[in-house]
C-alpha cells in the first residue's frame, strides 16, 4: 500500500471478532509457594510442581520433557562449573512444533529439583530410559493437561489455597514474581523464561514484576537518606 501497488487492504475493511476477556494472571506469595511445595510432598505430582515452580519452565515444556534432556550431575569440575540442568523446548502444537530443537534452552536446577527428580526416577515402576518421558501416564504416554490441572488443584487445596482459582501455568508467573522480589535484574529473568527480550517479559508478566519507579525511589532513599534536623 505504501508503494501504491495495492489499492485495497482487505484487513482494513474486515471487522475482527471480539475476543473474550481472559482470566487475570496472578502469582503465589512466598508463604503460599512454600505451603504448595510442602503439600506436594504427598502428591504423585511432586516433582512436576517443584520443577515448574523453581525453574519457571512452561507446563507444556515439562509434559514433553524426556530423561535424555535431564542432567542430574552437571559438571562441577568444568570451567566455569556447570550445574545440574534440564533442556526444554515447547511441545508440539497443532500445525507443528512451535520451536525447533536448535531453539532449546537449558535451565540450571536448584538442588531441591535434583533431589525430587532422583526420587522420581527411582520410584517403583519408573522408566528412566533416555527416550522416556519424565512425567508420563501409567502407559508411558504424555500426560493430559486436564489431568495435570486436576491433580495440581488437589495439592493447592491441601496447601490451603482456593483450588478453583489456581492453575499450573501460574507457577511460572510465581517464578517470575519471586525472582523479581528477590532483586534479580529483569534481563536475567527474561533469559530464564525464554523470552527474546525484556519487552516481552514486561508485557506478559507486568503484574508480577516489581514496579521500576518504586524500585528507583526506594534505592534513592537508601542512597540519600533524609537527615533529621
Amino acid at each position: 500500500m505504501a508503494r501504491d501497488k495495492v489499492k485495497r487492504n482487505v484487513v482494513s475493511i474486515c471487522t475482527p471478532p471480539a475476543g473474550r476477556t481472559g482470566r487475570p494472571s496472578k502469582s503465589l506469595t512466598l508463604e503460599q509457594a512454600t505451603a504448595l511445595l510442602q503439600a506436594a510432598d504427598a502428591s504423585p505430582l511432586r516433582a512436576y510442581i517443584v520443577l515448574s515452580l523453581l525453574t519457571g519452565a512452561r507446563t507444556e515444556e515439562l509434559r514433553a520433557l524426556r530423561w535424555g534432556d535431564v542432567d542430574l550431575d552437571g559438571a562441577p569440575n568444568a570451567t566455569p562449573p556447570l550445574p545440574p540442568s534440564i533442556s526444554v523446548v515447547r511441545s508440539v502444537r497443532i500445525g507443528g512444533d512451535t520451536k525447533t530443537r536448535r531453539s532449546r534452552r537449558r535451565l540450571g536446577m536448584p538442588q531441591r529439583c535434583v533431589t525430587v527428580l532422583r526420587d522420581h526416577a527411582n520410584r517403583p515402576g519408573a522408566d528412566s530410559a533416555p527416550d522416556s518421558l519424565v512425567f508420563a501416564t501409567r502407559t508411558g504416554s504424555e500426560m493430559d493437561a486436564h489431568n495435570v490441572r486436576r491433580s495440581f488443584r488437589k495439592v493447592a487445596a491441601a496447601a490451603g489455597l482456593n483450588a478453583a482459582e489456581w492453575t499450573p501455568r501460574e507457577m511460572r508467573h510465581s517464578f517470575v514474581s519471586l525472582l523479581s522480589d528477590s532483586g534479580m535484574p529483569l534481563e536475567h529473568i527474561s533469559r530464564l523464561v525464554g523470552h527474546s527480550g525484556t519487552a516481552i517479559t514486561e508485557a506478559v508478566y507486568r503484574q508480577q514484576l516489581r514496579p521500576v519507579l518504586e524500585q528507583g525511589a526506594t534505592a534513592m532513599d537508601d542512597i540519600f537518606p533524609v537527615v533529621d534536623r
